[in-house]
């Protein structure tokens, strides 16, 4: 009998009661969610860096292409014309529009197309922001910014270049100021480029915008071999020589002429 209560008391099982499976359950919840918190948070912060790298790349690059395409087109001396629009669109977008086009001269003296580029941004209705395209057409099949020959049906295609453009404009700069189009015969003196794929804020007055130190912006010379009016003056310059009301500082004053400190009159 007393073996048999011996074996029994052997077999009893000891664990933990609900409250303490409760607790520690309780507590393992407390740790995954802090270390799921620190994770979350390192994750958005990595994106939102990241996010801000590559736009910065991304537009830097653009501006270099865009540059690039003037540079190479928007030669002196040669037949070239550069024609920049801009409008409001739908959501308070600004959208622009470039077009370069180089001409030559056929046997009847007719001006052909030998090269053009679009650039132009325009408002994607499926998302928030714009997508900017860029077109190549002409007698030229070579495309500089493609690393293979277009073929003949590629040309006057709008390829789109990148998406989620909050900003984009082009604007032509006259004597210092910016105007908002150009479509002279003549070559605008220089264009002021602009973009950013950050989010637009509204400002003071409302309007949603971009905060200028989140656009990135670079100048171009259009017109390489701008006049510049200037007028010779007569310079008004003293001789030197000629002076005479100036003490010589080589010749000092007689020490038995030395006015008096006191300025008094002796009588």
């Amino acid at each position: 009998m007393k073996y048999s209560n011996k074996i029994k008391n052997n077999k009893t099982k000891h664990g933990f009661t609900l409250a303490e499976a409760i607790a520690t359950l309780v507590i393992a919840a407390m740790i995954m969610a802090a270390v799921t918190g620190i994770y979350i948070g390192i994750k958005r912060a990595e994106a939102s860096i990241n996010r801000r790298l590559e736009g910065g790349f991304l537009a830097m690059e653009v501006l270099q292409r865009i540059s690039e395409d003037i540079d190479r087109l928007a030669l002196p001396g040669s037949d070239v014309a550069v024609t920049i629009k801009n409008k409001l669109d739908i959501g308070g977008y600004k959208i622009s529009q470039m077009i370069i086009e180089s001409k030559i001269y056929g046997k009847d003296n007719n001006p052909l197309t030998f090269e053009k580029i679009v650039w132009q941004s325009k408002v994607d209705t499926d998302a928030n922001g714009m997508i900017l395209y860029r077109a190549h057409s002409g007698y030229t099949l070579e495309d500089k910014m493609l690393e293979e020959p277009k073929e003949k049906f590629e040309t006057e295609l709008y390829i789109p270049v990148c998406s989620g453009v909050e900003l984009f404009s082009i604007q032509p700069v006259v004597d210092g100021n910016t105007v908002d189009s150009w479509e002279s015969q003549a070559l605008p003196p220089s264009a002021r480029i602009s973009i950013s794929f950050s989010p637009r804020q509204q400002d003071a007055l409302g309007n949603m915008t971009v905060p200028p130190e989140l656009v990135k912006t670079r100048t171009v010379v259009i017109n390489r071999f701008k006049q510049i009016p200037y007028t010779f003056t007569e310079p008004n310059v003293i001789d030197a020589n000629k002076i005479s009301d100036i003490n010589d500082v080589n010749r000092p004053a007689e020490p038995n002429k030395a006015a008096d400190v006191n300025n008094t009159r002796r009588k």
